[in-house]
């Protein structure tokens, strides 16, 4: 066998060994995500089981997915996950009003029942508040693994670490961009193609706020993006669809993004080039 490849297969064989526990696996990650998100609602499951059976279980797989990740650690899992499942009745109470606040301001949900069992922004909510509370817990990368399950599925990238408080509506959802230190307040509603993100991506900046305020009661709309660590949407604000910002706004502002219109006289004799 040729010598070099001889080494690449070795160089393969060490980096497995040196990775192989350090992350979950993406299948049982994807699985477990599903489980707890359907634990929470056993009316979208295809295969509803009694409350204590799911529990026992989901809390015998999220213990298995964080030993290793805990450096067989398995007291450490363990209280990781019994945490965690003392506190998903606050979790579930959230989403409810997560769900109603969608069915109130969206003229096409009918029920309750449409918003939790088709809305894409309502699953990717439900799975950020579930990954958010892992974070918060201390598990390391499964929320980040639930995250990006649920971003790949939905075009909705929520970071785990990101604070969103109650009430939380996201329509449409696709392109929805939350930075890990963005703060959300209650009451808020984003469109599709909104980002609250980082004004710079310096790793420097790791441990800084890099991501916006969005207080109470705000609305962001379409393909707005808002910048910046610094940068505060004052509460009761509205954000229209394209506008741009990296400075702070104070409450009850409302900005807007304007298109010009001319009218030509004449068809075009060439197609025009448009910079997108």
């Amino acid at each position: 066998m040729n010598t070099e490849l001889e080494q690449f297969f070795n160089e393969i064989d060490s980096f497995q060994a040196t990775y192989a526990n350090k992350i979950p696996s993406a299948r049982e990650a994807q699985r477990l995500a599903d489980g707890l998100f359907h634990f929470l609602f056993p009316i979208l499951s295809d295969d509803p089981k009694p409350a204590r059976v799911q529990y026992a279980m989901l809390r015998h797989d999220l213990i298995s997915a964080l030993i290793p990740l805990l450096y067989n650690k398995s007291g450490a899992a363990t209280l990781i996950a019994d945490r965690f499942f003392q506190a998903l009745p606050r979790i579930q109470k959230t989403l409810l009003e997560d769900a109603r606040a969608i069915l109130e301001f969206d003229p096409a949900a009918t029920c309750l029942e449409e918003v939790l069992a088709t809305y894409p922004g309502f699953h990717a909510i439900a799975v950020y508040r579930i990954a958010n509370l892992l974070h918060r817990l201390g598990a390391p990368l499964l929320p980040r693994f639930f995250s990006e399950y649920l971003h790949g599925k939905t075009g909705i990238d929520i970071h785990p670490a990101a604070n969103i408080g109650h009430a939380f509506f996201i329509d449409h959802g696709t392109g929805i961009v939350v930075g890990e230190t963005a703060v959300i307040g209650n009451n808020v509603k984003l469109y599709q193609g909104v980002t609250l993100g980082a004004l710079q991506v310096k790793k420097s900046l790791a441990n800084t706020k890099r991501h916006p305020t969005i207080e109470d009661n705000c609305i962001l709309y379409a393909n707005c993006t808002i910048l910046g660590g610094q940068t505060v949407v004052g509460h009761d604000s509205v954000v229209g669809g394209n506008s741009w910002l990296t400075e702070s706004i104070p409450p009850y502002s409302v900005v807007t993004h304007h298109t010009e219109v001319k009218v030509r006289s004449r068809p075009f004799e060439e197609p025009v080039n448009f910079i997108i």
